[in-house]
């Protein structure tokens, strides 16, 4: 974009003074009115020649010759026409070549209507005066003289042979002079048109580089915004508001609605409800589910009026949460070390001596039962100990593109031999085998490993268990996704928002951390995961992994 920005500007930078007149549009401008004059004359003159036979309104003096030169200028105005046109020539040697044959044209109409006193001659005024707008200074005052020596040649030439007097020298010279006058008089305005023109043109390229590099900054912002109209219909959207809203291309001009009816709700909404400030933003999820967007609203325009143009913020909530990532993982890292210290060895200590104290012979089933419980929850303590530590040890995840058939094959096989579970308890279904996600892989065994757990945990509890896979890409947005898919109970509604935090459990001896966990480290690799009800009973937890071309390109710049 540079090289061209740079390449547009040269031409203007140049000024008039540099700028060949023949590539100025203005003496083509010029040069093609003053032809629609010509034809107009021509036209009009061979018109009235034939309007009335005797006497003529012009060329009484030698009709034929007024006839032959009428029709013949006429025919070279029509030729000028397809010259402009087509600019088989540059423009001032058309202009030089025109302004002559309109001298002789119009001296020798001028000739055959009685001379001076026919009032032809002063048509020259306006070709002459036209021709110093747009060509150099020499070349106007040297058709100026051309035009003022041939009407007075023609006066000579009409009073030798004795069809004027001398009187009409005086009319000759005031003709040529007033020729004279305006030519040199039309001159600084020439220069002044031709520098408004130079400076209008460097603005309308000065104007069109902003427009260019304002388009390329919208397009390429990690911010992405959209803007609508009154009519809710979108007027500009850059390319990450388009692929965060699975946007069609072009959408240009049409509603907001057809993208994302969420939008468009809260839109409508705001625009109503005046409590609801611009301030006030909303949380949704993109059309595909991988994402949660939160919405920023700006109305534009004088006095910022709700019913006018706005402006619409997107935020990608994953590209948040990865950038305070690290900060919670150091927060962990130092909670957990003050958990190791002081938690973990005193547990440790009253989980061994409830061992050496079941082994006593001098306790009742009552007291064995008491040391069960100690047993029991010091191992689940140590367990959530465990996972807190497993996750505060966490780094930044080390991406790398893996083939989700084959990698997924072999998750299976050792996740059956590990759980020693029946053939066809755990099934992974077909897939394109060039599928390939961006992620690290041991986050990724340890996400699956959880969900896939679980759902044995979950579907055992029904009576069979009946685990599958599955794999491929989202319709709007093509995104790789992941898939674990059970027939257990489900996760009733009201805890559907509650199941991704920490320590919520629903089942006894569990943590509450399996679900948080998987949960942190898709957002550690701009993933989501996202919980579904399954139809006819069970759960499908989504994951949705990051596009691995627009996070390059956004991590490049």
């Amino acid at each position: 974009m540079t090289d061209t920005v740079a390449s547009d500007l040269s031409p203007a930078n140049e000024g008039p003074s540099r700028r060949p007149v023949d590539e100025s549009e203005l003496a083509w401008r010029v040069l093609g009115t003053l032809n629609v004059f010509r034809l107009l004359v021509a036209a009009s003159l061979f018109g009235l020649f034939f309007a009335r036979s005797d006497p003529h309104f012009f060329g009484n003096r030698y009709p034929e010759v007024f006839a032959t030169t009428a029709a013949s200028y006429l025919a070279l105005a029509i030729i000028f026409t397809f010259a402009i046109r087509r600019r088989w020539v540059a423009a001032e040697p058309q202009i030089i070549a025109q302004v002559v044959v309109d001298i002789g044209a119009i001296v020798t109409l001028m000739h055959a209507s009685g001379g001076i006193s026919s009032g032809l001659g002063g048509l020259l005024i306006v070709f002459v005066g036209a021709s110093s707008l747009v060509v150099s200074l020499q070349f106007p005052a040297f058709l100026a003289a051309i035009a003022t020596l041939v009407i007075l040649g023609e006066q000579l030439f009409s009073q030798l042979g004795g069809a004027s007097d001398s009187g009409n020298y005086s009319a000759a010279g005031i003709l040529g002079a007033i020729i004279f006058a305006i030519t040199f008089a039309a001159k600084p305005l020439a220069r002044r048109i031709q520098e408004s023109e130079a400076l209008a043109r460097q603005r309308g390229v000065d104007l069109a580089n902003l427009s260019e590099l304002n388009e390329y900054i919208v397009q390429h912002l990690r911010e992405s915004i959209v803007v609508v109209d009154a009519k809710n219909e979108i007027r500009l959207i850059n390319a990450s508001a388009a692929q965060l809203l699975g946007a069609p291309d072009p959408c240009h001009g049409i509603a907001i609605r057809q993208v994302s009816p969420d939008l468009a709700d809260f839109l409508t909404q705001w625009r109503q409800d005046l409590e609801l400030t611009s301030h006030h933003d909303v949380t949704m999820s993109s059309p595909d589910g991988g994402s949660r967007i939160t919405t920023h609203l700006a109305p534009l325009g004088k006095g910022s009026h709700r019913q006018g143009p706005v402006l619409i913020f997107l935020e990608d909530t994953s590209l948040m949460n990865a950038r305070v990532q690290q900060s919670k993982l150091a927060s962990l890292g130092r909670l957990s070390a003050s958990i190791a210290h002081e938690i973990r060895n005193p547990v440790g200590a009253m989980s061994h001596a409830g061992q050496l104290l079941a082994e006593s012979s001098a306790l009742t089933q009552d007291d064995l039962r008491l040391t069960e419980i100690i047993r029991t929850h010091a191992e689940r303590v140590s367990h959530i100990i465990d996972n807190v530590l497993q996750l505060s040890r966490r780094e930044s995840s080390r991406s790398e593109v893996l083939k989700l058939a084959v990698w997924l094959r072999d998750f299976a096989a050792e996740f059956t031999r590990t759980l020693e579970l029946q053939e066809g308890e755990l099934s992974v279904d077909d897939m394109p085998e060039d599928l390939a996600i961006g992620m690290d892989s041991s986050h990724l065994r340890q996400i699956l490993w959880n969900l896939c757990d679980n759902a044995v945990k979950y579907a055992s509890e029904t009576g069979g268990i009946f685990v599958e896979i599955k794999a491929g890409r989202t319709q709007q947005t093509h995104r790789p996704y992941l898939e674990v898919l059970d027939q257990g109970h489900g996760v009733d509604a009201q805890n559907v928002d509650k199941i991704f935090e920490p320590f919520y459990t629903n089942k006894s001896g569990g943590t509450g951390l399996g679900l948080y966990i998987s949960r942190e480290l898709c957002e550690l690799n701009r993933a989501t995961i996202v919980y579904q009800a399954r139809d006819g009973g069970g759960s499908i937890f989504r994951i949705i992994f990051s596009d691995p071309g627009r996070w390059e390109a956004l991590d490049n710049r």
